[in-house]
């Protein structure tokens, strides 16, 4: 009976040491994991990188970078058209809002693939009603006036013929040509020079004689007289008349 105490006592105590041996192997096996949050990530969320992306394009195609801006090109005409124009109030025509020389210059220009420069006044003061304007043209005309005009010529050395024409003012170029023609004296030289005006009367006006005493060292070619109504109101003929005449000029 005693025995048998003891042999349970030391089954007991058997299985009191296995248990023991298992719960330190378990122990063991879980060293160094944590279940809750790390210092480093504690109290902040995480947040994917950006990535970084290349344009899209189909497949075989190269990505360019953008052009540069379009320059514009120099024109390869070696003819230029110069004139002066008016519009406001004109003798027989009334008020226009484009002037009768300016029409003629752009008709010479499209049947002769010339450039264009308008002489605009610097300092705009010429009236808009008619006898004004006649008052101011003839002041600077007695005063031997030189208007300024505004704007940048292009390079005259790429021009081998010049037309150039403004309306008759009392018999002659208006001050502001003169302005023009002494400026460009120089860059004028050895090329032809064409004149042609407008006119309710005058016809040339001897434009072609003074332009040849401005310009000397230039040629002077046959000029042409349109008149300015006719600038207004019967275009076919002025078109007609500006191409038998360029014809004539060769």
């Amino acid at each position: 009976m005693q025995m048998k105490k003891r042999t349970s006592v030391i089954v007991i105590l058997l299985c009191a040491l296995l248990l023991i041996s298992l719960a330190a192997c378990a122990g063991s096996g879980s060293a160094g994991k944590t279940s809750g949050p790390t210092e480093s990530t504690a109290g902040r969320e995480t947040e994917p990188e950006p990535k970084q992306t290349e344009p899209e394009s189909e497949p075989g195609e190269t990505t360019e970078p953008a052009s540069a801006p379009h320059e514009p090109t120099a024109s390869d005409s070696t003819v230029l058209v110069v004139y002066f124009s008016r519009t406001g109030e004109q003798y027989t025509v009334g008020v226009i809002d484009k002037g009768n020389t300016a029409i003629v210059a752009e008709m010479i220009a499209e049947q002769t693939g010339a450039d264009l420069f308008e002489v605009i006044p610097a300092d705009d003061h010429y009236p808009m009603t008619y006898d004004e304007l006649t008052d101011v043209a003839k002041r600077e005309q007695n005063e031997k006036a030189r208007p300024a005009y505004a704007g940048s010529l292009p390079d005259l050395s790429q021009y081998d013929t010049v037309f150039i024409g403004s309306p008759v003012w009392w018999g002659d170029w208006p001050m502001i040509m003169y302005t023009f023609f002494e400026n460009n004296g120089e860059a004028l030289a050895g090329k032809t020079l064409i004149p042609f005006s407008t006119h309710e009367g005058s016809g040339l006006s001897g434009f072609d004689k003074k332009l040849a005493s401005a310009c000397p060292n230039s040629t002077v070619g046959e000029g042409l007289a349109i008149r300015g109504n006719d600038c207004q109101n019967n275009q076919d003929s002025v078109r007609e008349s500006i191409t038998n005449w360029l014809s004539g000029l060769g």
